[in-house]
């Protein structure tokens, strides 16, 4: 039960990318709304003037009138005080409700679970973490993953917009379908997104670990950009001009296995020399300048090979030492000289699981999830 052939990689016939178990993950909005929302939380607690806000989309102020009104009924958009005055009559600024919706997004990791509840702002309202066992296969875990979102609560009684749950890879994000997860052959062919969407009543998004960490990064910024996450493993998600990428058939992104050292050690893919295994050893050991260069290798590979503007480092393994990954991946990216220019180097301001809870929000503002 809960296993499925993969999915073709089409949208579920209603033109969503999640098909079935994953359409409405949020209702997609009118371009135009979508828009406003998004500028509008970007915008923060000090809001925008209607005057702004159709100079910034081209709008003309009367159709963006009749916009936040509508928004503003459904408790999305609220006043936000008047602007000092210039000359004239002062402007009433609006701005986004952060509490008028909710999602949750959950991190199943190897060996621990984390769930959060976040607003529309990306603010954590309530969080979640227990030991997990990944191994153990899917039906413990589906109970786990139902038992911490009990946790986190629904807010007074208000239902989730959906649930986002990044993974460890490969899979299929699409079919939201779990592959033959490195270590972990037993999740093959499960459905976990419908199978969890059953249990708990609301839509549901799959999607990679390292794709969710990279929803996480400056939500709505444009650029390329790569998220490096250094925990129970290595791998990487990868934003192109703005969006997550994820490849044709949802593989884009394993970074942990690009071969670093021909006939090197063996590593859990099969393969050798991986830079993965390489750098898991060198954690183990305690010797983290060697695996901070390990990482920097492999993102100076991506550098070159995607013009990559920005390397973003996460994980437990980074936030365990973060100086030393900060300082060996830059140190190494400028010895390489890759790239086309300067590249940024910085540490992950939020986690997988809000990266997951991300993807859910992220068509309410016009962004894609899939």
């Amino acid at each position: 039960m809960g296993r499925v052939n993969r999915g073709n990689g089409k949208d579920g016939g209603n033109g969503y990318p999640y098909g079935r178990g994953g359409a409405n993950l949020p209702s997609v909005r009118g371009h135009n709304e979508a828009l406003l929302l998004d500028l509008l939380r970007g915008a923060g607690p000090t809001g925008l003037g209607r005057a702004e806000l159709a100079a910034r989309t081209g709008l003309t102020p009367q159709a963006v009138s009749k916009i936040t009104a509508r928004l503003a009924g459904e408790g999305l958009v609220a006043e936000a005080g008047r602007a000092v005055s210039t000359g004239g009559k002062p402007r009433t600024l609006l701005r986004l409700v952060p509490q008028a919706r909710y999602a949750a997004g959950v991190h199943l990791d190897r060996d621990e679970l984390r769930a959060v509840r976040v607003d529309l702002a990306g603010t954590v309202v309530a969080e979640s973490r227990c030991p997990l066992d990944f191994g153990a296969g899917p039906e413990p875990v589906v109970e786990e993953v139902v038992r911490a979102l009990a946790r986190v609560g629904d807010p007074g009684g208000q239902p989730l917009l959906g649930v986002g749950v990044a993974a460890p890879g490969p899979l299929d994000h699409r079919a939201g379908v779990m592959g033959r997860v490195t270590g972990f052959p037993r999740w093959e062919g499960f459905a976990l997104r419908e199978v969890l969407a059953r249990r708990l009543g609301l839509p549901v998004l799959l999607d990679k670990d390292t794709n969710a960490g990279a929803a996480a990064v400056a939500p709505g910024a444009r650029g390329t950009s790569v998220y490096v996450h250094v925990g129970t493993g290595l791998g990487a998600g990868l934003r192109l001009d703005g969006e997550v990428y994820r490849g044709g058939r949802s593989g884009a992104g394993e970074f942990g296995h690009q071969v670093l050292r021909l006939d090197g050690p063996p590593c859990r893919c099969g393969g050798r020399g991986c830079a993965e295994v390489l750098c898991l050893e060198a954690v183990a050991r305690g010797d983290l300048a060697e695996a901070a260069r390990i990482v920097g290798e492999g993102a100076a590979n991506l550098v070159a090979l995607l013009d990559v503007e920005r390397v973003v480092l996460g994980g437990r393994v980074v936030a365990g030492a973060p100086e030393v990954f900060l300082d060996g991946v830059r140190r190494v990216i400028a010895v390489r000289g890759a790239g086309g220019g300067p590249v940024g180097v910085a540490l992950a301001g939020a986690g997988v699981a809000e990266g997951a809870a991300e993807l859910v929000l992220g068509p309410l503002f016009g962004r894609a999830s899939g």
